[in-house]
């Protein structure tokens, strides 16, 4: 039984049709959808095709849906700006591993201890 594709579901669709002002795609429970214009990139979009293709599979997340004429609007900003906001906040967080006033010595010295328990394999 396929999921219903609910507002703020991030899937993949297949893009059928573009036109000036967007792009048809068709989701995955075989209803369609539209990626208008201003929901392509967060920046100025002079041409739709310069961001996708008919046939191209792409990830987009569900904004709306009319449950009249179950269409769905889509975006795909908002995939990328999550995108890029994950990958800032994971790049800040990325520490040099500081040595502590040991050094490394409390490690080699559980090794031998590690390696008799099974915790570690020792390289042969």
């Amino acid at each position: 039984m396929e999921h219903r594709i609910r507002t703020g579901d991030i899937i993949d669709v297949t893009i059928t049709g573009i036109q000036p002002y967007g792009a048809f795609a068709s989701l995955p429970d075989h209803t369609s959808g539209l990626i208008h214009i201003s929901e392509i990139s967060d920046k100025f979009v002079r041409n739709v095709e310069s961001y996708v293709h008919v046939g191209e599979v792409i990830r987009v997340k569900v904004i709306d849906i009319d449950e009249e004429t179950h269409q769905a609007k889509l975006s795909l900003k908002a995939v990328r700006l999550a995108k890029r906001k994950y990958k800032r906040a994971y790049k800040n967080r990325r520490e040099k591993i500081k040595e502590t006033p040991l050094g490394f010595n409390p490690l080699k010295e559980k090794l031998p201890e590690w390696i008799a328990q099974g915790i570690i394999k020792e390289e042969e």
